[in-house]
């Protein structure tokens, strides 16, 4: 069994795919001031895009989306025709058209439909310059992918997508109220291939209900058996404090955080003697896999899709709750989608929080960022990179002792490495140098 730390297993930390964290914007940054970013963003900077549809046919019981449950078109038709406004708002204020990723998220986008997804990306294609686009990605409900669907993918240029698989025994998924047997899997990924998009991730989850090792073993494998290029293996974050439908969720279901902890362990061990590479906290890619790549040679970037190759200059989140990142800040437009689509149709952006970034939270994040990606920091080359910074980060490395004690920290000069035994807690690590969480009374999920 795994030798664990009690300590840092049960600690709760952020995810840290954004520094400053999202709990921590505020309402003093909305419309005009992300208006006023638009405008000084660069001519000659990249851009990636983020574009939200928040709807699924039905609401899976572990789900910690912004998303609810529609079964008829007229609200998606609604969407879309205030989504197609955002766009031309944005587009009208950004000084820069070059686009290099764009990723479709949600809920479950494929709930679109052929027809206005057509018309949404040719409205990008008009908008912005997606000549250099390096990647375009899509979200994909295995138990919803046909090949009319895939046709339409390839046809609007899609060339990565992510299937959410999360578990594939039937106990888990009767519990969780997502059932997609493997065939089904299995046919959805055939259906891509057919068309050509052969870059396939696959989202597996641990610490569900009633979940087994037994159960991580037999998934990974399985998946194993699609080929595809990156897998995610997330950890079950229970917040019902949050999504009151995983209230319905039987609390005495849930794993414990030992059993978590070697649902864990067995995930990791069976996609390296697979021949993966892992990636940063929860990410492995097949070697040849410009994630992989990204990993290596040390350019890989984390952002609100997970681990990622965008190195854009700014990410422009469009939609209802969507966030994007500015070289000024971070913006977030209103969750709802009434009150979003009532300042879209007025004509006004839909920021309604965010924060303004300070020289001290680049460089936390910086440190934050590498740790996450890289398992290691250098501080001292951080801190000659920004000349005249005053904190050394004394206390933040005092405070990593007790990692250092259990072996999973190891402190040269001011460089950080975290060990291999460590990568499991790297969100604690790397919360030692939030400077916000201190004084934040915002509940997080277990870092394990």
């Amino acid at each position: 069994m795994l030798a664990r730390s009690p300590n840092f297993g049960e600690m709760a930390a952020p995810r840290y795919t954004s520094y400053p964290t999202a709990p921590h914007f505020s309402a003093s940054i909305g419309a005009n001031t992300y208006a006023s970013w638009l405008d000084d963003l660069q001519r000659y900077e990249t851009l990636s895009l983020y574009l939200h549809v928040p709807f699924c046919r039905n609401i899976c019981l572990y789900c910690g989306c912004n998303t609810k449950a529609v079964r008829r078109s007229e609200p998606i038709d609604a969407y879309i025709e205030v989504l197609s406004r955002e766009i031309g708002l944005v587009a009208d204020r950004t000084g820069c058209r070059r686009i290099v990723h764009l990723h479709w998220g949600g809920g479950t986008p494929s709930i679109l439909g052929p027809e206005r997804l057509r018309k949404l990306v040719a409205q990008l294609d008009v908008r912005f310059d997606l000549s250099g686009l390096r990647e375009h990605a899509f979200e994909l409900d295995p138990r919803y992918v046909t090949k009319e669907l895939a046709a339409v993918l390839a046809d609007v240029g899609v060339t990565r997508v992510s299937l959410g698989v999360q578990d594939l025994s039937t106990h888990v998924q009767n519990a969780i109220r997502r059932v997609q047997p493997f065939s089904v899997v299995q046919r959805a990924t055939n259906a891509l291939r057919e068309v050509n998009i052969s870059d396939i991730n696959i989202d597996l989850m641990y610490g569900l209900p009633n979940q087994s090792v037994h159960d991580i073993q037999r998934t990974v494998n399985l998946v194993h058996e699609l080929k595809p290029q990156r897998l995610a293996v997330f950890g079950y974050a229970h917040v019902p404090w949050f999504k009151s439908h995983q209230r319905l969720l039987e609390e005495s279901t849930l794993p414990s955080r030992a059993e978590r902890l070697d649902q864990a362990k067995v995930a990791h061990e069976t996609l390296i003697s697979l021949g993966y590479q892992p990636i940063g906290l929860d990410h492995y890619a097949v070697p040849t896999d410009s994630l992989a790549i990204a990993a290596r040679t040390r350019v890989l970037r984390r952002n609100f899709q997970g681990y990622t190759t965008d190195d854009a200059g700014a990410l422009i989140g469009i939609g209802a709750s969507a966030i994007g990142r500015l070289p000024q800040g971070y913006v977030q437009n209103v969750s709802d989608t009434p009150n979003y689509s009532r300042a879209i149709s007025a004509g006004r952006l839909a920021t309604v929080r965010g924060i303004a970034l300070s020289i001290e939270d680049h460089v936390r994040s910086r440190i934050i960022e590498e740790l996450m990606c890289h398992l290691d920091c250098d501080i001292g080359e951080l801190l000659d990179e920004y000349n005249g910074f005053a904190n050394s980060f004394e206390h933040e490395l005092e405070a990593l002792r007790p990692f250092i004690a259990d072996g999973f920290v190891r402190i040269n000069g001011k460089r950080i490495i975290v060990e291999e035994r460590g990568r499991r807690y790297l969100r604690v690590i790397a919360s030692t140098f939030d400077g916000y969480l201190s004084n934040s009374q915002v509940r997080h999920s277990a870092a394990v």
